[in-house]
């Protein structure tokens, strides 16, 4: 008979037992080495004693504040808010961490295979609380609607604020399982716990099998996702709106680019056919002149078709 594809391995798929510690010295090539080979890996000192004091320091009170989840999937002891950049804005540096971004941009295939630029999927700090059972295992980009086996369309990055350990819920992956047949499931014995110091940051692709562990300490686990995804999907949040124009205005470029103020080239994401970052600049009125927002080789057919 036919063996299940989802309860066997693929032929000489070689089972991973780890993931790839890395430093930021290594650079974006390793990291990018690292993603394709396992689907996660960490960079074990992402960030500096000070930024991470400043970072837990803006957001403490918003975990306090922040009420749990109310169903099994995003917890119901487990405390999510997002529309960081206007809530602490230290935050900001780690969706335009340079070592972060260039990986994502490499990863999504940025100015290639469709994506003309990515953009941040969400922003969100996750506290998982004491008593939290472990999450349902699951791919982050099977929430899209569409056949993409083979096509990356996310990366997360989650930056941790506590000392993540198999005990108080520290991200648990498959490594490897980006490669696998998309009906095969992944079993406990799949599973590898991404323990980690604070400070630390957790990678993972749209296509790699994870959860959040279980919590049982008594105390909240705290993590900041910044995910990035093909500039011409649907972001899971809506940053136009959680960053409100007068909040975005004070933000760097690239960061106002990020969370929605660019064209996705053709033609995707304009007002009144212009740039959008032009109208958060006061540069477009209620009217404006038409851009055509192609890509290069786009201008070069058109301008091809259209000759003489």
């Amino acid at each position: 008979d036919r063996a299940d594809p989802r309860r066997r391995r693929r032929s000489g798929h070689r089972r991973m037992t780890g993931l790839r510690r890395l430093r930021r010295a290594d650079g974006a090539a390793a990291l990018l080495a690292a993603l394709q080979e396992h689907g996660a890996c960490i960079v074990t000192d992402a960030l500096t004693p000070e930024n991470l004091g400043r970072i837990k320091c803006e957001l403490g009170p918003w975990f306090a504040a922040a009420p749990c989840g109310e169903g099994p999937f995003f917890g119901r002891r487990t405390r999510r808010f997002s529309g960081l950049f206007a809530k602490a804005p230290a935050t900001a540096a780690l969706a335009l961490d340079d070592l972060i971004v260039p990986t994502a941009e490499a990863v999504l295939g940025a100015g290639a295979k469709g994506c003309d630029r990515i953009q941040l999927n969400l922003t969100q700090a996750i506290g998982i609380g004491p008593g939290e059972p472990a999450q349902a295992i699951h791919r982050d980009d099977d929430f899209f609607p569409f056949a993409h086996a083979g096509a990356e369309l996310m990366i997360n990055a989650m930056w941790t604020l506590d000392r993540f350990s198999g005990a108080n819920g520290a991200t648990m992956v498959a490594p490897g399982s980006h490669h696998w047949d998309r009906r095969r499931r992944a079993g406990p014995e799949d599973l590898v716990v991404a323990e980690t110091p604070a400070g630390a940051v957790i990678l993972w692709l749209g296509a790699t099998l994870h959860r959040g562990g279980a919590n049982t300490t008594a105390h909240i686990r705290r993590g900041v996702v910044m995910s990035y995804s093909v500039g011409w999907l649907a972001p899971a949040e809506k940053l136009l709106l959680s960053i409100p124009p007068e909040i975005a205005r004070a933000l760097p470029e690239r960061l106002q680019q990020l969370i929605g103020y660019q064209i996705h080239r053709p033609n995707l994401g304009w007002v009144e056919g212009r740039d959008p970052i032009e109208w958060l600049r006061g540069e477009i009125g209620a009217v404006a002149a038409a851009g055509d927002n192609l890509t290069p080789k786009q201008t070069a057919r058109i301008k091809a078709l259209t000759a003489p």
